[in-house]
């Protein structure tokens, strides 16, 4: 009955949209056939044959008014009749307007251009309306009566043919058991063996028999797993059991843990204590052994004498260097080694410890080369002092396994990180040594440590260093062939620290640098690079201009030593444009020359350069401010705070020399009585002292308001991070540690003295 009703409804609307196409269809052919009649009216303008003609055209049923207006708008004749009213108008005016109006121009065919006016008319469109809605109202009703008649016949067919077999088989299955469902089978309903329903029964009915074959499976599968139920529960009950067991035996191995963890940590720090009064302990007489011994070689001794002091004071700096590396290697280990962040000058700091350990070694037979690349950024963000112990290791290493040859030092920036290369033509190592030259108190070999010594801590202490620093540190050798170390480190630029050399002289870049230096020599290389960076013009010994003008070939002479003696090829040359390079302690023939000590420096090959060609200004700047400062040292007034006679003498003795005034007290209740008495401008305080310690003595100085900004220097032989961080905590302003080192003083008191102060 829906489906009828839909298609008639389609029907009807396709009615509806016929039924308006015909309306207007109609009504424009009723004015066609008007329009020549109509146009000879208006031409002749004949007003009776007018009022005829639109009272023929509201014969029409649907037409209401008719006019003929002239081309002026004014009516020529009129006609018109009221509309027809009705119940059902409503819905016709709906669906079609309740009016519409058509209009034709006239025009006769012999004057075409010429407006004649035009044939209004006004149709009631309830006419057509009222057609439609009686088709529409038919169309409805007899398509209802048919769905009717046709869902009627069709119930009847459906039950019969489906509902009533359906019924059947539903009937069928209510009489089955519900404790046994799967027992029951039903019947196929009479004459539908064949068909749907008959093939839907017999489905149903092999589902039944497979539930049925299946049920008899589960019962056999739930009788097994009885059984294994059975035999799992009594796993169960052992493994439990077993488990217990376990779990008490666990119970008590971490209680073991926890009292051997707690062990560890009470070893710890009485190891860390341990440590820090040994530390103590140790550096209070090796100071004044350091000490004295300086002290006495100041003074006036025999050569022998001289030599067994030396001895003397070199053997106690490598027991105080070994008792550094172990102090060091303690604090990284218990996680307490503090790492700077600072802006310091790479450059300057290769440069500074490759001059100490030159001055310092004893092979003549090797050279000790810097190589550092010109384009290097000046300073960069990192640890400055564990930089440099981290190359002082590698490179006394290096010069300590090298009898002959080279040790050269690479410094090189690439990928934001910084590159150090140590490379030696010393004995190098085996395989075997390589896998353990970083672990603590190891050496390459048995034979190396009965040759050279040393107690194999450097490197370790350098690997722990280096990994602190975030960076990598690798290690390359065969034995006999020499050995390099390679040291990464992810340093940051510091952009805001960069320097610059000054304006380099026109001379050198227009007359250059003449290299009278053999291609063997291991510094041409580093050297030639440095002055190529700075725009300098380097040429050949061996392209020399004629020996009529030597003055063409360069604006200064870098050579050699031969045999103690200049290559015979100088022999012409202006005295004051030769520039030596000398290695330490190696003579020049001639005080008048310029000299660039070895290993190279760029600072110095600038300085020499500039005063090769007369253009020096550095010389008495560096004098004016060494006299400055010994002047301005010699107004210093200081406190040494000391218990140890000892260092009391190697102190002030240090101070005094320096040119500072001296007072000592033996503890911090005299120190107190002496700051009462007289005025100081820095006070050097021992932290371990009877009476009253450092600590206390500085709380005190800092609860006076007049003592508030007097620097009070930390002098203590404690060399553990905490005890740096209990120094200034107490109100200390900075920390050195014993023994007493003549520049770690200068530095510390330049650091905190205030020249405006002194000069009061």
């Amino acid at each position: 009955m829906l489906l009828g009703f839909v298609l008639n409804m389609v029907q009807v609307t396709l009615d509806y949209f016929h039924a308006r196409k015909a309306m207007d269809d109609e009504i424009r052919a009723l004015i066609e056939i008007s329009h020549s009649p109509a146009s000879q009216i208006a031409y002749n303008i004949d007003t009776r044959l007018a009022e005829e003609l639109l009272e023929g055209l509201l014969k029409h049923p649907a037409i209401v008014d008719a006019r003929i207006i002239d081309p002026e708008n004014r009516i020529l004749a009129a006609s018109s009749k009221s509309s027809v009213d009705s119940d059902y108008r409503w819905l016709s005016d709906l669906l079609f307007g309740s009016s519409r109006s058509y209009t034709d121009h006239l025009q006769v065919s012999q004057l075409a251009e010429m407006p004649l006016g035009e044939l209004a008319i006004t149709i009631d469109t309830y006419y057509y309306g009222n057609e439609f809605l009686n088709r529409a109202g038919y169309t409805i009703l007899s398509g209802f009566l048919k769905s009717l008649v046709l869902s009627i016949m069709l119930l009847f067919v459906f039950y019969f043919v489906l509902t009533k077999p359906m019924l059947r088989v539903i009937a069928a299955l209510s009489e089955v058991e519900p404790q046994k469902p799967e027992k029951a089978r039903l019947p196929i309903p009479p004459s539908h063996e064949q068909d749907e329903i008959g093939t839907m029964v017999d489905i149903i009915n092999q589902h039944l028999a497979t539930i049925d074959s299946s049920l008899n499976q589960l019962r056999a599968a739930e009788a097994t797993m009885k059984n294994y139920s059975s035999q799992l529960e009594r796993e169960v009950d052992e493994r439990t059991r077993e488990i217990s067991e376990k779990n008490e035996a666990l119970q008590s191995g971490n209680r073991a843990l926890v009292r051997a963890k707690e062990e560890a940590v009470r070893k710890a720090h009485a190891r860390a204590s341990f440590l820090a009064n040994m530390s103590h302990e140790i550096r209070t007489p090796l100071n004044g052994v350091l000490g004295m011994l300086s002290l006495s070689l100041d003074g006036e001794l025999r050569p022998d004498q001289r030599n067994r002091l030396q001895i003397a004071l070199t053997a106690g700096q490598s027991l105080l260097e070994l008792l550094n590396d172990i102090l060091d290697i303690s604090k990284v280990e218990a996680g307490k080694l503090h790492m700077e962040s600072i802006p310091f000058s790479v450059r300057h700091l290769v440069e500074e410890s490759s001059a100490l350990l030159a001055q310092q070694s004893p092979q003549e037979q090797i050279d000790l080369v810097v190589d550092i690349d010109p384009a290097l950024p000046d300073y960069f963000i990192g640890d400055p002092t564990r930089t440099r112990q981290v190359i002082n290791n590698l490179m006394g290493n290096a010069i300590k396994f090298t009898d002959r040859g080279e040790v050269r030092i690479q410094v090189r920036y690439i990928d934001r990180e910084i590159r150090l290369d140590i490379i030696d033509t010393g004995i190098g190592m085996s395989a075997d040594g390589l896998r353990r030259i970083f672990s603590p108190f190891a050496q390459a070999d048995t034979d190396t440590t009965r040759r050279y010594g040393g107690t194999g801590l450097g490197l370790a202490l350098c690997r722990q260093l280096v990994e602190r620093m975030h960076g990598h540190i690798s290690v390359n050798s065969e034995p006999d062939k020499g050995t390099q170390f390679t040291v990464i480190l992810p340093f940051p630029v510091a952009e805001d620290q960069a320097t610059s050399f000054p304006p380099i002289s026109d001379v050198l870049l227009r007359r250059g640098v003449t290299l009278y230096l053999s291609h063997a020599n291991p510094h041409r290389l580093p050297l030639e690079r440095q002055l190529k960076a700075w725009n300098i013009p380097v040429r050949d010994s061996q392209a020399k201009p004629e020996p009529a003008s030597p003055a063409d070939g360069g604006a200064a002479a870098l050579t050699e030593l031969v045999a103690g003696q200049l290559p015979e090829a100088l022999s012409d040359w202006p005295v004051e444009r030769i520039i030596v390079l000398a290695r330490h302690g190696q003579t020049i023939p001639e005080s008048g020359w310029q000299c660039v000590p070895l290993p190279f420096q760029r600072h110095a090959l600038w300085q020499c350069l500039r005063q090769a060609i007369g253009e020096d200004g550095l010389t008495d700047d560096v004098e004016t401010n060494e006299t400055a400062r010994g002047r301005s040292f010699q107004a210093l007034r200081l406190l040494l705070v000391e218990d140890n006679r000892v260092n009391q003498i190697v102190a002030s003795a240090i101070l005094r020399k320096l040119g500072f005034t001296v007072d000592l007290a033996e503890n911090g209740e005299r120190a107190l009585v002496a700051l009462e008495k007289n005025r100081y401008d820095m006070v050097l305080m021992d932290c371990q002292m009877p009476v009253m310690d450092g600590y206390e003595a500085t709380r005190q100085i800092r609860r006076r308001p007049e003592w508030q900004s007097l620097p009070v220097i930390a002098v203590t032989a404690n060399a553990m991070q905490g005890d740096k961080d209990e120094c200034l905590a107490a109100g200390m302003n900075d920390y050195i540690t014993k023994p007493y080192d003549r520049d770690d003083l200068v530095r510390v008191i330049e650091r905190w003295s205030d020249p405006s102060d002194q000069d009061d």
